[in-house]
């Protein structure tokens, strides 16, 4: 597919970095993302997919803009208050590169859909801001063999890793199951600060970008933590799953998602 005189000044600058050229963007072009969230880090990450070029890009999320979430999720507008998000963020998106396909799924992601939901996929961005939805996408990837992107923010620090079909650690290999409510704050108690969730949002687009161009070192057996308070970066090394694990490991328990359903219920939030 050729560029259009138009494409090729508005990648002109992404087009220069050697790394990604003319072949890198074409790649861009032809790829496709599912973001699983469209709040606080869904935000950022969706809007650099877009106007980096990726082709197609999926937004699943079943809740409506609210008053509250204009603080850190920058995709949403004042006046769209009471929207639904993906069809929100779908308006910006579109705004910013019109060349950009997207495709809406506004509806709550749960075992009986994700499957479905991240199949014609190249990669998945776990934009989710519930554990117990985070265990669930993780699982999903790793029995589709579908790569994927897991972040988390909390105040004003954040992690984030990847996980490739055979490589490395998934999420359960580092945190097993989901943990009690006397174990976590609540979402409203903890807090989080905007620009943090943005700095990790971004770094879970710059995933998908190097992931889908074929370039770099993806963060696949390495967990990258950020802490906003002293602007720091720590990154630990994790090379190997956990033979335990109960979905990668020697003997998982977990074979569908259907196993446990009990595994992904939320308690947290309502």
């Amino acid at each position: 597919m050729a560029f259009s005189r138009e494409e090729l000044k508005r990648y002109s600058r992404q087009i220069a970095v050697k790394e990604i050229g003319i072949a890198g963007q074409q790649k861009l072009s032809e790829g496709s993302v599912l973001v699983i969230g469209a709040g606080g880090l869904g935000s950022s990450a969706l809007m650099y997919l877009a106007a980096a070029g990726v082709g197609r890009i999926g937004i699943a999320d079943y809740d409506r803009v609210d008053l509250s979430n204009l603080e850190r999720q920058i995709i949403h507008r004042t006046d769209r208050i009471g929207m639904e998000k993906t069809k929100s963020a779908a308006m910006t998106l579109q705004a910013i590169n019109p060349e950009v396909r997207t495709e809406l799924y506004q509806e709550r992601v749960t075992p009986d859909n994700i499957t479905d939901l991240i199949r014609p996929y190249d990669i998945v961005l776990d934009a989710t801001d519930h554990f117990e939805n985070k265990l669930l996408v993780n699982d999903a990837c790793v029995l589709a063999g579908k790569p994927f992107v897991h972040a988390g923010v909390l105040a004003m620090s954040g992690q984030i890793m990847t996980w490739l079909p055979g490589e490395g650690p998934c999420l359960r290999c580092l945190s097993g199951s989901a943990p009690g409510l006397a174990e976590m704050p609540s979402c409203r108690e903890a807090g989080v600060v905007g620009a943090a969730v943005s700095v990790i949002s971004s770094l879970q687009a710059m995933e998908a970008i190097r992931f889908l161009i074929g370039k770099g070192k993806l963060l696949t057996g390495r967990l990258l933590h950020y802490d906003g308070l002293t602007c720091t970066f720590d990154e630990t090394e994790i090379p190997e799953h956990s033979p335990w694990c109960r979905v990668c490991g020697e003997h998982p328990d977990i074979r569908s998602l259907t196993d446990h359903p009990e595994e992904y219920v939320i308690s947290c939030g309502a």
